[in-house]
């Protein structure tokens, strides 16, 4: 008899909620790192745009960087808020929506298989919008790379 057969589904089941909690917590620690590097670029960017004289078009594409940046720290802004429509059963959302007396009922069923496809959906949602911040912040860095060198006066405009 294969292992897989005689895994027992309880553990498994525990196995797979608690990692579906550990993944959220991953993609809540990336968003906040991201967001606070996102705002010190625009702090440092704001800074050092404002203290210097820069070509037109150092400003035109600088700007365009800071937009760019802007965007990520809106999608990671939006990754950070809270879901709190009454999602499946089984999950924090849900229990908000119950009385006492049908939290007891709920909690005495095993809701973990729709508690888990609910949190790895979000879960995936979370990481794919901030997968998408990390790109948008590296187009930015570009942007801003390619308005410090015409600043700089490295590159013909």
């Amino acid at each position: 008899m294969s292992t897989e057969a005689t895994r027992d589904v309880n553990v498994a089941l525990s196995e797979a909620y608690a990692e579906a909690q550990g993944q959220i917590a991953r993609t809540d620690t990336k968003t906040a790192n991201l967001t606070t590097f996102i705002g010190l670029l625009l702090t440092g960017v704001t800074v050092a745009g404002g203290a210097l004289s820069l070509p037109l078009a150092a400003r035109i594409v600088g700007g365009l960087g800071v937009a760019v940046l802007m965007a990520a720290g809106a999608l990671l802004l939006l990754t950070a808020r809270p879901q709190l429509a009454p999602r499946a059963p089984g999950t924090f959302p849900h229990w908000a929506t119950l009385t006492a007396e049908q939290l007891l009922t709920e909690v005495a069923t095993d809701r973990r298989p729709v508690a888990v496809v609910t949190l790895a959906r979000l879960a995936v949602a979370k990481h794919r919008r901030i997968q998408r911040a990390v790109t948008l912040t590296l187009v930015a860095g570009g942007l801003l790379a390619v308005a410090a060198l015409i600043a700089a006066g490295g590159v013909v405009a």
